[in-house]
């Protein structure tokens, strides 16, 4: 079937009869050669013993190569004073076809002008029919010469002279055609095959053609986008080709400064996926149809809808048409690009991904063109190759990038590609381009040091707390009821504090627990996991501490010197500087994998070696609170706790350092990769 069916069934009949007039021009070169062939095949009848004539370029010309009727002539054979042809009715078939095809610019456009007693139009109903009739396998010489002859009457006499024949026909109607052909007076406007408009159209077909100019190159070199413009009556209509479906075909209508726009296509999530493209000039759709006709799709249902534009000048109008133009290429070959992305993105994201390289004038022809889905299929590969194993097989772009991140790679690879592309370089460019893209989104991605910091803000409200708590001295009992009137009982505070404690170091276990989820499902995971069960002792040693200044608050005070609250004092400062120093290495380690300068790995070593020296601090200052706590405290559940308080605090040093050294792995691993 061809695109003029769907013109035709969408009502616009004054565009059709350049198209028309082609499509008959070709059947009159296939009717000839039925016709050549059939003669071959009586002269064979009549001389076996003759080779049959080879037709090989008679059919390479007329664009046909069917088996059947390359055999057509070697298996035709005499019975009496038959010719036994066994394809007769498929060529009585194909005649009939091709000479519908023939006569159709002529019959439909009251362009009869025979001056014989019987007309075209009866004549060409009369061998329609004639053919149609036909039956068996088996010509009598009669009915041969009636297809076949070029006699007419008056130019040899005899008892047939002034007969019709269907050769005949054929040359009368080839002789038409090139008069209609010649009368048409067509002009060419930017591109658009355009015949009779008139002086004011040419600017809103000029409008049209710019839009669907500036964005063609990115079909590369797929076919289509063919655009014809005419006048009926006071519109002006353009129709363009699209590509290569009988059914997508898309005309504009314009009739003052309101433009009509019917488009066909036999995929409805792209019939919507064109709405949304033309949302942004002010699109009014109608109601959309299902439409099923005979002559398009092989019959099946195809969607059919309206939309009008309302524009308010010239301006506006040419603006709209060249709106529109520009739209119609990020049509072509769209159901292919999208069940090609469906493998790294759900359909609503593929969809997504397709409208903003739209948007962007992108499109996806090129990524199609440089291997489309194997381009990230390797890159994966890649990638999944490296320090953190990112990809395995069977994992999906999005569940390893996330859905806004998998979407906003996709865009820019089908970018990088239209922009390669267009430049004239390889496609091997644009798959190392998508390796190296790839590379630098998962090394972008901060959802592990996201998790990381999380779980370090945790611990720092920890090791923050405590501090605050020897600070105020919450270790301290209520000794009066001035005190108890002045603030409330410093155990009651105590006890918060533990509770508080107690709340953020599981909130902080959760966060391991996705940590561990996330690296069984993904290996990439894998090392942030170890960083994230290291820190999560700090927070355990921390809330220890703040469970232990409940307890020493309960009455296991005594004895409490100034010297020791300052030296628990001085180790819980000295967890809480270590603290701030890690989280300042996490907040550098996120970017040092995507080309940080020296000033960044010297700033991250330096925080790491922060945390060392307070480690070392912690360590001094331990065995300073046991002098202190020997010399001040003879109550033995009181040095007890007060011991177990300093070692806790010494303890998450000794855990801070360890995260830091795992922290120091994962960024040397991702430094690593990138060179």
């Amino acid at each position: 079937m061809q695109k003029i069916e769907a013109v035709d069934a969408m009502g616009q009949r004054s565009l059709l009869l350049p198209a028309w007039i082609q499509q008959a021009l070709a059947a009159n070169e296939r009717l000839k050669l039925y016709l050549s062939v059939l003669q071959a095949a009586a002269s064979h009848a009549d001389h076996p013993e003759r080779e049959a004539l080879d037709f090989s370029a008679e059919m390479a010309a007329a664009q046909t190569d069917a088996p059947w009727l390359r055999n057509l002539a070697a298996t035709a054979s005499r019975v009496d004073d038959a010719l036994l042809l066994p394809e007769l009715p498929r060529l009585a078939k194909h005649l009939a076809e091709e000479l519908a095809t023939m006569a159709r610019p002529l019959v439909e456009t009251e362009a009869d002008r025979d001056t014989q007693d019987t007309t075209l139009r009866t004549r060409v109903a009369h061998w329609s029919a004639w053919l149609n009739a036909l039956n068996g396998d088996q010509l009598t010489t009669a009915q041969l010469r009636a297809l076949t002859s070029g006699e007419r009457g008056g130019e040899r006499g005899g008892e047939h002279a002034g007969e019709d024949s269907l050769h005949l026909l054929v040359m009368d109607l080839h002789r038409q055609l090139n008069q209609l052909a010649a009368a048409l007076a067509t002009e060419d406007v930017e591109g658009a095959h355009v015949w009779h408009v008139l002086p004011d159209d040419k600017p809103r077909i000029a409008a049209f053609m710019r839009g669907l100019n500036r964005t063609a190159p990115l079909r590369f070199d797929h076919p289509g986008l063919g655009t014809a413009a005419t006048r009926d009556g006071t519109r002006l209509l353009l129709q363009n080709d699209i590509g290569e479906n009988d059914v997508h075909v898309l005309v504009v209508q314009v009739e003052g400064r309101t433009v009509t726009l019917r488009y066909s296509d036999l995929h409805r999530v792209r019939f919507e996926f064109f709405q949304s493209l033309l949302q942004p000039y002010g699109a009014r759709w109608g109601n959309l149809e299902s439409k099923i006709e005979a002559r398009l799709n092989e019959g099946d249902a195809f969607t059919f809808g309206t939309a009008w534009f309302e524009c308010a000048d010239d301006a506006a109008l040419d603006a709209t048409l060249e709106g529109i133009g520009s739209r119609i290429v990020f049509l072509i070959d769209w159901n292919r690009a999208r069940k090609r992305l469906l493998p790294f993105v759900g359909k609503a994201g593929a969809i997504a991904v397709l409208k903003e390289a739209a948007r962007l004038d992108a499109g996806h022809m090129a990524w199609l063109k440089c291997g489309g889905e194997a381009l990230v299929y390797a890159a994966m590969q890649d990638v999944g190759q490296g320090a953190f194993r990112t990809f395995r097989i069977g994992d999906r772009l999005d569940t390893v990038l996330g859905d806004e991140d998998a979407q906003a790679f996709l865009v820019e690879v089908l970018r990088l590609a239209s922009e390669a592309l267009l430049a004239g370089q390889p496609a091997a460019l644009v798959a190392d381009e998508t390796r190296l893209l790839l590379a630098r989104s998962v090394r972008h991605r901060s959802e592990e040091f996201e998790l990381l910091e999380e779980h370090a803000a945790y611990c720092h409200a920890l090791a923050q707390a405590v501090s605050d708590g020897l600070e105020h001295d919450v270790l301290q009992s209520v000794e009066s009821g001035a005190a108890m009137a002045a603030s409330r009982e410093p155990a009651s505070a105590a006890q918060d504090l533990a509770a508080r404690a107690k709340r953020w170091e599981r909130q902080a276990d959760h966060l391991v627990m996705r940590a561990r989820e996330e690296a069984q499902r993904q290996p990439r995971w894998q090392p942030f996991a170890h960083v994230a069960e290291l820190s999560d002792d700090i927070a355990d040693a921390l809330e220890e501490a703040a469970f232990l200044m409940s307890l020493i608050a309960d009455g296991h005070q005594q004895g409490f010197a100034d010297d020791v609250r300052e030296t628990l004092l001085q180790l819980a400062r000295a967890v809480l500087s270590a603290m701030q120093e890690h989280i300042k290495a996490l907040a550098i380690a996120r970017d040092l994998g995507s080309g940080a300068d020296m000033t960044d790995s010297d700033a991250f070593l330096a925080a790491t070696w922060n945390v060392l020296r307070s480690e070392r601090q912690c360590d001094e200052l331990l065995r300073q609170a046991r002098r202190a706590m020997l010399a001040s405290l003879r109550d033995a559940p009181a040095l007890m706790l007060a011991n177990d308080l300093a070692q806790a605090l010494e303890l998450a040093s000794d855990r801070l350092l360890a995260a830091g050294y795992a922290l120091r792995d994962v960024v040397f691993g991702q430094t690593g990769e990138r060179r």
